[in-house]
């Protein structure tokens, strides 16, 4: 029989983890040969190769533990990729010279598919003096721009890339421009964006009081606190960005403090990480170790999660031996203090099996029970690490005691760690766990609540037909194998049902065990007022969260959780509303209104001309075709590609605004060009640009990058049937959703954060 637990799960295994040859040939000709395959690689820097292989295996096996994706691919196929998943990039220097070798940097580890960090604090803000060249500073978000069109440019050429984030500090001049910059839906598409929050700025956000902005010693200006945060609410209630990260809490809980200082976290939020930081991540399957699911003695069983946790340690302390770096800083910085992630996966369903409402006062305490033990176990495994290895090279056992984590930490542990040190200075992180979650039977994600119990799954075939499949959380698969169809108990809630306050709730139950940080999305409901939605991160930071994620759906970031009680069928074409779906294109009347539009791009000796024709259908207008001609023969063969690919996008109906986000967000490695007092960074993004105009003057769009004036996943859907999300840019399938602080498909597994 199949290990694989549902036909969701086999099929990510083959999509992104079944080691294949160049021509897709496979290698891993079953599930048992890639788990070998990674216990055989990991066991490579141990005396006992083969003992250790074996035991490694074991954990492996029916995907008990879960090692990160990159790890997973990766390990024994000597390809030139890194297993690390997270890295934080090297201080900025404020100066064009440093600023450019660190994009190189940057480059270099995004080519290695790794997600990274960085702290545009250090850069001088918009109109700052710069010396020598009398001149004035552009700012960090210009050099922001940058790094974002050097990421586009990674993944253009085929390369799979990581994510970034960028953070700025609350008190840093340019800080109102950065928290409105994703506003623009063509702008900083590569990056996730968070705020670093001081404990002196919620002081003055309490206390309503005056708060100023400095660089370099200098105050360019004082502005009131509470607007301030009000401006960073308003912006994630809009558009689920800015993050927010309690940076200085994040700085005191640290076991490192005294050798380092952390200003910047993975794309993800989970691994706050010093200059060149890198770490690398691994999951323990909770819903694998529950014991009588659904019965009467139904319990976690922690003997088996010590054993476990001890394992686990090991394989992944062996990783940063075994992993290449794609910077020699990053090898350093990894060696020097060997951190590890080791996180869980399939606490939501755990709790059901066990009897528990997730987000009750009772699930807190067992989060609470349950991480401790983890935290514990991983502890005193890397303590008899550091007895047979040796500690980590920057130990010492005062300072790391003192450390605000350390002081949580059971005292037998701390004698030990005292006694004999420790082999690896941090231990423990909730990282996204998507796509490997499906990969172990589609259990609940990390530390969030079950998304949707059952949903049907369109599957592309071979062919190119579409077939459907039921899939069924892990933990409802038990209820059904033991209980049949009967309803499911009232304990069972889902990210649609829970309140926001009880997700804050199992995030500081988790926090208190995690030495790192916690990838995890609060949902709210759309209609949750501005004044309730602040509370919710007020409540993360009285709580001793060290940061906070919301995902709100509205028509501008999609109408994720939205389930309606019944849905009446569909037509083939839908009269009288903004946004349509149509099975077959319309047939082109003789006739169409429409607009023509001059683009005249600098140094090009001919203008192009674009020609939009609108269709009127309910009485709204909307985009049927597009003409792009140009007397320049260079042009030729790409403008009837974009005039045959558009025309056919827009008459099949549906959203259509996705074209002109992705043409703008084209950019040429020539350069672009100034046009109209904007920068456009190619001639495709200047022909996107007119596209948009036309749209909004024609009231299809509302405005310059919002969207589709009607949400056309707004539709109700039946009960059990999954809640539709923004298209998938992978499959195409309606599956993004927000988990664990990214966008993430669930019917491929593609995800924003790599």
């Amino acid at each position: 029989m199949s290990r694989f637990a549902a036909p969701i799960a086999e099929q990510i295994w083959d999509m992104k983890y079944r080691f294949k040859d160049a021509d897709g040939t496979p290698i891993d000709a079953s599930i048992e040969d890639t788990w070998r395959r990674i216990a055989g690689a990991l066991a490579e820097v141990e005396d006992d190769k083969a003992g250790w292989a074996e035991k490694f295996y074991a954990a492996l096996e029916d995907f008990k533990f879960l090692p990160a994706g990159r790890i997973t691919s990766g390990a024994g196929t000597e390809r030139s990729v890194t297993m690390f998943n997270c890295f934080v990039m090297g201080t900025i220097p404020d100066s064009m010279a440093g600023i450019f070798d660190m994009l190189k940097e940057a480059a270099l580890t995004m080519q290695q598919g790794g997600g990274i960090g960085y702290d545009f604090s250090t850069i001088r803000p918009r109109g700052a003096g710069v010396l020598g060249v009398a001149a004035d500073a552009s700012g960090p978000l210009s050099f922001m721009d940058v790094w974002d069109a050097m990421c586009r440019t990674i993944m253009s050429a085929g390369s799979r890339r990581g994510a970034m984030m960028a953070t700025m500090r609350c008190d840093h001049p340019d800080i109102e421009d950065f928290i409105t910059a994703k506003s623009d839906a063509a702008r900083l598409r590569m990056f996730n964006v968070s705020v670093l929050i001081t404990d002196d700025f919620m002081e003055a956000v309490k206390g309503d009081k005056p708060w100023d902005l400095v660089f370099g010693g200098v105050t360019y200006r004082t502005v009131n606190a509470r607007e301030l945060w009000d401006a960073i609410m308003q912006s994630t209630y809009d558009y689920a960005e800015p993050g927010v990260i309690f940076i200085d809490r994040i700085n005191k809980m640290n076991n490192l403090n005294y050798c380092e200082s952390i200003a910047a976290t993975n794309p993800c939020g989970e691994q706050p990480l010093p200059p060149y930081g890198a770490c690398l991540l691994g999951s323990v399957n909770l819903a694998r170790l529950v014991s009588d699911p659904f019965g009467e003695a139904a319990q976690l069983d922690e003997a088996a999660l010590n054993d476990l946790v001890a394992v686990a340690v090991r394989m992944m302390d062996n990783v940063v031996d075994a992993s290449r770096f794609p910077l020699e800083a990053q090898a350093r910085e990894a060696e020097a203090k060997r951190r590890i992630g080791l996180g869980v996966t399939g606490l939501a369903d755990a709790l059901l099996m066990v009897g528990v409402r997730y987000g009750s006062d009772e699930a807190a305490a067992l989060t609470d029970k349950w991480l401790g033990a983890i935290a514990r176990a991983a502890y005193l495994a890397s303590v008899d690490l550091a007895k047979e290895k040796g500690a980590f090279p920057l130990f010492d056992a005062e300072p790391y005691l003192a450390s605000g984590s350390m002081q949580l930490m059971d005292e037998d542990v701390r004698d030990a760690i005292r006694e004999h040190g420790i082999r690896n200075a941090l231990l423990t992180s909730i990282a996204p766990t998507g796509t490997i979650s499906l990969y172990a039977g589609n259990v609940s994600s990390g530390i969030e609540p079950v998304f949707a119990y059952a949903y049907t799954r369109k599957v592309l075939q071979k062919d190119g037909t579409r077939t459907e499949e039921e899939v069924v959380d892990y933990a409802v698969q038990k209820w059904r194998d033991l209980h049949g169809d009967t309803d499911l108990p009232e304990y069972f809630v889902s990210a649609q049902t829970l309140a926001p306050i009880d997700h804050v709730k199992m995030q500081a139950a988790a926090q208190k065990w995690v030495d790192s940080s916690i990838s995890k999305t609060i949902n709210c409901p759309e209609d949750i007022s501005f004044d309730e939605f602040k509370d919710v991160y007020m409540a993360a930071w009285d709580q001793g969260c060290k940061g906070c994620t919301t995902y709100r759906p509205n028509a501008v970031t999609g109408s994720v959780l939205s389930v309606a009680e019944e849905a009446e069928d569909t037509p083939e074409v839908e009269s009288g509303a903004d946004v349509i779906y149509m099975s077959e294109p319309l047939d082109r009347p003789g006739a169409l209104e429409g607009q023509t539009y001059k683009v005249k791009w600098p140094d090009s000796e001919h203008a192009i001309y674009i020609t939009l024709n609108d269709i009127i259908i309910g009485g709204h207008r909307r985009p049927f075709e597009v003409f792009i001609n140009s007397k320049n023969m260079e042009h030729f063969a790409w403008t009837v590609a974009l005039t045959r690919m558009i025309s056919a996008v827009f008459r099949r109906g549906g959203d259509v605004s996705f074209v002109v986000e992705e043409l703008k967000a084209v950019f040429d490695p020539r350069g672009g060009a100034w046009m109209g007092g904007k920068y456009i960074p190619s001639i495709l993004a200047a022909i996107g640009g007119v596209i948009e105009q036309h749209m909004v003057a024609t009231g299809f769009l509302e405005g310059e990058g919002m969207g589709l004036k009607s949400d056309p996943q707004a539709e109700a859907i039946a009960v059990g049937e999954r809640p539709r999300g923004p298209a998938c840019p992978s499959c195409g399938q309606f599956d993004m959703r927000m988990v664990e602080g990214c966008m993430t498909c669930a019917s491929c597994g593609h995800s924003k954060c790599g």
